[in-house]
């Protein structure tokens, strides 16, 4: 049955930029420099009016496809071509309804495309279902902000009924899911503040006395710098996985220099948030536990501060043997990221010992309402986290973030890394770019589409 609020036209545009870091980030062995940003600008009409939605990605191919074999530059022009074949068929598909529905009528054909590409590109593996994913992704978010610029109303007020006339057991294919309704699941407006998580990556100076090289642009230096300016209470911090001794000293110096700048409440509780992410590298579930006994023995009030554990070991949990988190999970909440690309991915977790899942808006918009919904349902620890996001990728993070109560905190790293590239959008977001209070003002994102409007960019 249609609905006033249908799509029944959309024409698709893609642009990208690149700017380089201002300092290097490392994760998971690989050092990042700079950050190729894809945009999509979706022009689209309803029953009643016609809308231009915006959805933008960085394209962190390190991530999504770190297949060595392939040279980074490689494979970023890949993923850039499938951008821009998707958003094609995308247009040419003549499809009408709600976004979630095109969206989800789309994936055969995204699939499609992306092993015709590969067949073309002489690739000897097939392009990653992640690399798909964050490809898709700019395109997703461009047809939801036009769906709901179009309706004068927020994305996430139209996922529920009559906008939205399926159930969650039509998209997940499971009988459990039968009569639950993705508006019943996800809020249709944002909390209105959030506190941010602040990237410790595996360069990154501490305090003064690692500072071997200022960049001296006036922004802070080290860590400590960060959160006197920022005020931060939640640190996520990259590990290395397979150097038990650096990983534990890692933990215990960020925790030194966080109480160091403000102390431990007079009550006890802790007063700090950390995040451990160890990309993949860990070899198996015993790493994992000798580095929380070490902390545990050197120092308990690192450990009392430790939220969850991200990702330890490879991406591939049909890789066998299968390596398992039950006894991590009995500790603290143990979350897959790189594995998590669809429903049956997160099954396979959950039954190796994984308690929870990390939403990218780089996997996809619909993708991340869809296992939101799944982890909510189901009372699953939940995260959402960026991607180094910078601008309206970012905003974008940050209201997902922002409508899936039981998600603690956003991510926003790109403002430590790539600051250039959030200017035009200074003038009217500025506070998740510039965070005071290690708060982000998300009900700020709260207006029609996606919440954070048009990009400044094309006004110019």
């Amino acid at each position: 049955m249609k609905t006033s609020t249908d799509l029944h036209r959309v024409d698709l545009n893609v642009r990208s930029e690149t700017y380089d870091y201002r300092t290097p980030m490392k994760f998971g062995g690989r050092v990042v420099t700079d950050v190729t940003v894809v945009s999509v600008d979706c022009h689209a009409e309803s029953a009643s009016r016609a809308a231009t939605g915006l959805g933008s990605m960085t394209m962190g191919v390190a991530w999504a496809w770190p297949d060595a074999s392939l040279g980074d530059a490689t494979k970023l022009d890949i993923v850039v071509e499938l951008v821009g074949r998707i958003a094609n068929a995308f247009s040419d598909s003549e499809l009408t309804g709600h976004p979630l529905d095109i969206c989800h009528q789309m994936i055969p054909a995204r699939e499609a495309i992306a092993k015709q590409l590969a067949t073309e590109r002489g690739l000897a593996q097939p392009i990653p279902d992640l690399a798909v994913l964050l490809a898709a992704s700019p395109v997703e978010a461009a047809l939801f902000d036009a769906h709901g610029k179009a309706a004068g109303q927020s994305s996430y007020a139209l996922l529920s009924q009559p906008h939205l006339q399926h159930d969650l057991s039509h998209y997940l294919v499971e009988s459990a899911y039968r009569d639950v309704r993705l508006g019943d699941l996800i809020s249709d407006k944002p909390v209105d503040t959030m506190p941010l998580y602040h990237l410790v990556g595996a360069l990154d100076p501490l305090g003064d006395g690692d500072l071997d090289q200022p960049v001296g642009d006036g922004m802070p230096e080290t860590l400590r710098d960060w959160i006197v300016r920022d005020g931060l209470t939640h640190l996520k911090i990259k590990l290395n996985g397979d150097d038990l001794d650096w990983d534990v000293e890692r933990v215990i110096r960020t925790h030194r220099v966080a109480t160091d700048v403000r102390q431990t409440p007079a009550d006890g509780q802790a007063d700090w948030a950390f995040s451990l992410d160890f990309n993949e590298k860990c070899a198996d579930e015993e790493y994992v536990l000798a580095v929380l006994d070490r902390i545990s023995q050197q120092q308990p009030d690192a450990l009392r501060c430790i939220q969850y554990i991200e990702q330890p070991t490879h991406r591939d949990l049909e890789r066998l043997p299968a390596i398992t988190m039950h006894r991590v999970r009995q500790r603290l909440p143990v979350v897959i990221d790189e594995s998590l690309v669809n429903l049956r991915s997160l099954r396979t977790a959950i039954k190796q010992g994984y308690s929870g899942i990390a939403l990218k808006a780089c996997k996809g918009h619909a993708e991340a309402l869809l296992l939101g919904a799944v982890a909510r349902h189901e009372k699953l620890f939940l995260c959402v986290q960026d991607l180094t996001c910078v601008g309206a990728s970012l905003l974008h993070s940050a209201s997902l973030a922002a409508h899936i109560p039981g998600v603690a905190a956003i991510e926003s790293n790109g403002r430590q890394y790539s600051p250039a590239a959030n200017q035009r959008w200074m003038a009217e977001f500025g506070e998740f770019f510039e965070v005071r209070g290690g708060q982000v003002p998300t009900r700020m994102l709260s207006g029609p589409g996606l919440g954070y409007g048009d990009d400044p960019a094309l006004s110019l």
